[in-house]
């Protein structure tokens, strides 16, 4: 990915293993990107976030002083312009759910490709969206934790879906776009349009990734 930046990208690193943080480091040395302070723990986090509001915080999950994502909500209060993004080792779909729930902008493996970690400070100081589909299916195939990740409770229906919805929510799990949700299924674009509205009315959820989540969770989707 090549981006073009118009100022230094201040960026903070929480881990509490010091090897990650070089490793992190070495990797982020480039002119465009500054790193502005380092961390390793959740509440060395909140502080970072208070004093030093960088413009993306790398910010590990688990870790010896509490994990990260109890932590997220003070941190993205401190600094709401702060873009967090969660570098774990744990590719689990209840993790990512509170991360996106708490308000991380994006959540990767570390063992991913370093040059993807690269592409995500880029792409959230850009507002670009980082919580695709191909991303949550990484994370559900990858899927390795199974003790219970205490994710938010999420919230039952008030209305139940119905048989169509969990159709139509089924697909949109496994990353499909309107227009194959319609082929698969045999309606019209309009008519998907509209399932989809009224899932995330009644699962009360603003876009399709929650919704998709929610379906992972309620074992809809396995």
């Amino acid at each position: 990915m090549t981006v073009s930046v118009d100022h230094i990208i201040r960026t903070a690193i929480v881990d509490d293993h010091g090897i990650v943080r070089q490793g992190l480091r070495m990797l982020l040395t480039r002119p465009d990107i500054d790193i502005v302070a380092e961390g390793c723990s959740g509440k060395d986090a909140v502080l970072i976030a208070k004093h030093d509001h960088p413009d993306v915080m790398l910010l590990d999950i688990r870790m010896k002083d509490g994990d990260g994502l109890s932590y997220l909500p003070q941190i993205c209060e401190q600094a709401p312009d702060t873009k967090v993004i969660m570098l774990t080792t744990y590719a689990n779909p209840g993790y990512l759910a509170r991360a996106i729930n708490e308000g991380a902008v994006g959540y990767l493996l570390k063992e991913t490709e370093p040059q993807k970690i690269i592409d995500a400070i880029y792409a959230a100081v850009s507002d670009n969206r980082l919580f695709d589909q191909s991303l949550l299916g990484q994370a559900l195939e990858n899927a390795v934790d199974t003790t219970n990740p205490e994710p938010e409770p999420a919230a039952m229906p008030t209305e139940a879906l119905s048989d169509r919805e969990i159709d139509v929510i089924k697909l949109i799990a496994t990353g499909m776009s309107n227009a194959s949700i319609a082929k698969t299924l045999s309606i019209s674009v309009p008519t998907v349009k509209t399932h989809v509205q009224h899932i995330l009315q009644k699962l009360n959820v603003s876009d399709r990734t929650q919704a998709a989540l929610w379906a992972v969770r309620e074992g809809i989707v396995e």
